[in-house]
């Protein structure tokens, strides 16, 4: 297959667990044989993450510039699927991506906020929620945002998750005595009110701050205020974060479409302290210490330096965060069964996972055009994809 991904995150290096996701995805292809390019934004700041040496990366900084590129890609590259991330908030690439391919648009369904559908979204758009509609495909990393997919428009959503946690063992990082609260990304829609203002009750606990996408100078600023919290270093990776945490605080208040730190941590028997907003309950996977939020509702018309929307962020008593840690940081007992159960949760969700999937997705998978006459089979697969799924079927003791 020839694969075609377009987003307008930065992709060297990624920024975010869905360009995160959506690199695993393409390096898990690329590796199988299949042929990969990305059309991106340009690059920026963010931990490095190698992938596959064969995939080209067209990283263009104007958006106008951005969809030419993509309709030059399309043109010269002859994509079987064209990838549609989520992270297109003016819907600008979706439309390329149809126009130039029509019927082989994959709708890669990560971050509610940026759909052209939905209650959640910054930019609701009938034409852009239509052309999701009609993509050959439409895929999420939870259950949680299947089901609101599927209430917005009407469309099933197949349900990926990407391998993107490494095959382990991983190591035990819990500890009871010492090590800061963490939060990553700490930005007004991921609760950063909250966290300053745990911060704020709890002036004995060391508390950690790693900035990311969202995290604003204003926000920096308001970090460095407090003398209980290190703004800490972008990693080369997340686990250098991890190995100085001892509880991972995820306040967040925008809707989640999952929450990839989290099952990260947990994976590490770090407990996580976390809101109820969207699919962040699916991600702690049965474990405690969900906290009800009030989901952030509307957003002024005025934009950060990011040209993010500034959020109408409710009060929130700090109360009950701290009331949480204060019972883990405080009880060894409590601290350890927390860690034990985090662990064990997570270690059962990624050993479930398939890295497989996305490829036996697409392998399957039929243009729009196909799907809507009814001929969404096996046989309506060209000769080259068919072989390619009954090949990979086969190394997998499925077909016989």
């Amino acid at each position: 297959m020839r694969i075609l991904l377009t987003a307008t995150a930065s992709y060297v290096p990624p920024r975010g667990g869905a360009t995160r996701s959506n690199l695993i995805w393409l390096d898990q292809m690329a590796q199988a044989g299949h042929a990969c390019r990305i059309v991106c934004g340009a690059s920026g700041e963010g931990a490095e993450l190698r992938f596959h040496s064969s995939i080209a990366v067209f990283a263009v900084a104007e958006p106008a510039r951005r969809s030419q590129t993509l309709r030059q890609q399309v043109r010269e590259f002859q994509p079987d699927w064209v990838l549609v991330s989520s992270e297109d908030l003016g819907h600008g690439l979706l439309r390329e991506a149809q126009h130039a391919a029509p019927g082989r648009v994959v709708y890669l369904a990560h971050t509610p906020q940026f759909f052209p559908f939905g209650p959640a979204s910054w930019n609701p758009e009938p034409r852009g929620a239509e052309l999701v509609r009609q993509a050959a495909g439409i895929v999420t990393i939870s259950r949680h945002m299947a089901a609101y997919v599927e209430r917005a428009l009407s469309r099933e959503a197949a349900v990926i998750h990407p391998p993107i946690y490494g095959p382990g063992p991983f190591a035990n990082l819990a500890h009871f005595d010492g090590g800061l609260v963490t939060m990553v990304n700490p930005c007004a829609v991921k609760g950063i009110s909250i966290f300053l203002a745990v911060a704020e009750r709890m002036p004995d606990r060391e508390f950690g701050a790693l900035p990311g996408w969202g995290t604003t100078q204003q926000d920096r600023c308001a970090l460095a205020r407090l003398p209980n919290v290190a703004i800490l270093p972008n990693p080369r990776n997340i686990e250098d974060v991890l190995a100085r945490t001892c509880v991972l605080l995820m306040p967040s208040l925008w809707y989640e479409g999952f929450g990839l730190i989290a099952m990260e941590a947990m994976l590490r028997g770090i407990p996580v302290v976390s809101s109820d907003a969207g699919g962040l309950a699916e991600a702690k996977h049965g474990t405690g210490y969900v906290i009800p939020v009030r989901t952030i509702e509307r957003y002024q018309p005025v934009f950060d330096e990011h040209a993010m929307p500034l959020p109408v962020v409710e009060r929130h008593d700090p109360a009950p965060w701290v009331a949480a840690l204060t019972g883990l940081l405080t009880d060894r007992a409590a601290y350890e069964r927390e860690a034990l159960a985090s662990r064990e949760a997570a270690g059962r969700f990624v050993r479930g996972l398939d890295a497989a999937a996305m490829e036996r997705y697409l392998l399957a998978l039929v243009p729009f055009a196909a799907a809507e006459a009814g001929r969404a089979t096996v046989e309506s697969l060209s000769p080259e994809k068919r072989a390619l799924l009954l090949e990979r079927l086969r190394k997998r003791g499925v077909a016989r």
